[in-house]
């Protein structure tokens, strides 16, 4: 019944892709991307809440201090056994699989994902796994769109515009905030758009948001209740929240990396592997309990009147009323929230890096305003500075200041605190961007030259492959034959250069037509001029494995129009500026999206 019901619709819509113009077809999938984005976000949220409830339910009754650190290794260990079992072994994680979709892989996004993530990141941080949904709902949310695009035979430029429909949907429709989701996929993934993009991606925000406001429990959702004012004569404390974000954005997204690469060199099965980063996890989440899961349960905590609750069920309890070990405990969970959510991501976890840069915010605002109230330098209002400290992290994390604004602004229900938002998320910004190039998702990618970047060439150059623009057909020459032969090629091609190579296929020199146009006039000079004589070594070389940002950079510095080509230290074939120019006018025309 329910595949009939499907299949009914699909028909629908492609009776109605036969009837509207491709425009109007795009706004009403945009609809179809952000009902669908919508209730996935529901399903996901819900299921995880309720996995949540029930295990705080269950360590309600038995009253064992250790549970919440006995459910994450539960957690974990489910996650890899879905992947194992489930999902053909792997899963990918991260927002960087889009950008790595729509820079190498055309926008095209493997179906599996439109469901892997709800149950993989539902187990892994419904049983506590410290990390966030949102990444995995943005996955979904993109998945969604690039299937819908490939399901009715969308180009490449409509399916990239329905993974960003699908993103946004996804971000509005988990925090309640539409500007926000618009503002993520232009940002984070869609670089490069004209202005009239920009609707079928509004079209599918608030559709998302509609949707998730009608479903979804208020008490899933991280919002708040935002009371006190702004006050100009803050404004310096809101600069040095900006500078303290900003590193602490740094410390998060280097030690990430650090731990990612620990597990991925660890030699262990991936049982052994979870097994030992979650019991790793489980200790560090007996002393801290507050990194159990998202954490926005403890973020709503420190934004009101009694953040003391926190020290409560923890082995700090008996200091809840002691202001410094109060301060002590939300720095040093500070700081150890970036090892949580590595080793959970790091031993097979699934989940993402969103929800933990609005916990490190919150906490890092708390930290700094509570300290400065404490040593009585000021009164600051912490609960302003804990979710404007929330705005500086996702500003300097994710490169994204637009989105932490209006994110932060949207779920606290109003605009009174956009000026410190404002300074806070771009001084953060400008801090991660001088110590940090890329942001936390599209680091390694950028480093392999398979990410989109905010430089409009070098997305587009990322997209070519240099092996495809390389021509291996160009005609050769050799040490032991003399000038006749190279003018009879020249007679009977269209080439101007030519490769000087020995019998191996090493390089010796190249010929161009240019330095000898004298000589070829010339009968005698022609019978009596080696071709060791005319020819020059190679200004620079060209590989197969360079990417065509680097291939232009080598056209740029050597001001010629043909680079030879080596590969595994012999002869591989030359490469023309004018084709690489034609390649990247031709990506152009096709990435183009309006």
């Amino acid at each position: 019944m329910f595949k009939k019901a499907i299949l009914k619709i699909e028909s629908i819509i492609a009776w109605s892709q036969t009837k509207l113009t491709n425009k109007q077809f795009i706004f009403l999938s945009s609809v179809l991307v952000g009902i669908s984005a919508a209730f996935a976000v529901i399903i996901l949220k819900s299921f995880a809440h309720k996995v949540f409830s029930i295990a705080t339910s269950v360590n309600g009754i038995l009253k064992l201090s250790f549970i919440n650190s006995v459910l994450p290794i539960v957690g974990i260990l489910l996650t890899v056994f879905v992947v194992k079992k489930l999902l053909g072994g792997s899963i990918e994680k991260g927002t960087s699989q889009i950008l790595y979709a729509v820079a190498k892989k055309a926008s095209i996004i493997p179906r599996k994902q439109m469901y892997a993530q709800i149950v993989t990141s539902s187990l892994t941080v419904g049983l506590g796994g410290s990390a966030g949904l949102e990444s995995p709902i943005v996955i979904t949310g993109a998945a969604f769109g690039s299937n819908y695009a490939q399901r009715y035979k969308l180009s490449y430029k409509d399916r990239t515009l329905l993974i960003g429909c699908g993103v946004a949907a996804g971000v509005a429709a988990a925090f309640n905030a539409p500007i926000a989701g618009v503002l993520f996929a232009i940002e984070v993934l869609l670089v490069d758009v004209s202005i009239s993009a920009f609707t079928p991606i509004m079209i599918a925000a608030a559709t998302g948001a509609l949707v998730s406001a009608i479903t979804l429990d208020e008490t899933v959702l991280l919002t708040f209740s935002e009371e006190q004012s702004f006050n100009y004569h803050n404004i310096p404390y809101y600069v040095l929240l900006g500078i303290f974000t900003g590193f602490i954005a740094v410390y998060y997204s280097r030690n990430f990396q650090r731990i990612e690469h620990f597990f991925t060199r660890l030699r262990f099965g991936p049982y052994k592997k979870a097994l030992f980063g979650a019991s790793i996890l489980a200790v560090i989440i007996f002393v801290f309990p507050t990194l159990f899961g998202e954490g926005y349960e403890s973020i709503r905590v420190l934004s009101e009147q009694d953040p003391g609750q926190l020290l409560e069920n923890t082995l700090f309890s008996d200091f809840r009323n002691n202001t410094w070990v109060l301060i002590a405990f939300i720095g040093l969970t500070m700081m150890l929230k970036v090892f949580a959510t590595g080793i959970t991501l790091g031993s097979g976890g699934n989940g993402g890096n969103f929800a933990p840069s609005l916990f490190l915010g919150s906490y890092a605002g708390f930290f700094f305003s509570k300290t400065l109230n404490t040593i009585g330098l000021t009164h600051l209002p912490i609960s302003n500075f804990t979710l404007v400290g929330m705005a500086g992290i996702l500003s300097g994390l994710f490169h994204a200041p637009l989105t932490a604004i209006f994110l932060i602004a949207e779920i606290t229900g109003g605009y009174d605190l956009m000026i410190p938002l404002m300074i806070v998320s771009s001084i953060s910004f400008a801090i991660s961007k001088r110590f940090e190039r890329h942001s936390l998702d599209v680091k390694n990618l950028a480093r392999k030259g398979h990410a989109f970047t905010n430089n409009k060439d070098t997305n587009i150059l990322s997209t070519l492959e240099t092996e495809k623009i390389i021509q291996t057909d160009y005609l050769t020459i050799t040490l032991d034959q003399s000038l006749v032969k190279l003018v009879d090629l020249i007679s009977h091609s269209n080439q101007v250069i030519f490769a000087v190579i020995d019998n191996e296929k090493r390089l010796l020199g190249i010929v161009h037509f240019n330095d000898i146009r004298e000589i070829i006039f010339s009968d005698f000079k022609v019978k009596y001029t080696p071709v060791e004589e005319v020819m020059i070594p190679p200004i620079d070389i060209v590989y197969p494995t360079d990417n065509m940002e680097i291939v232009m950079e080598k056209f740029e510095k050597t001001k010629v129009n043909f680079l030879p080509v080596l590969k595994n230290g012999k002869y591989y074939g030359f490469i023309s500026k004018a084709s690489a120019l034609e390649a990247y006018r031709e990506k152009l025309r096709a990435m183009t999206i309006e």
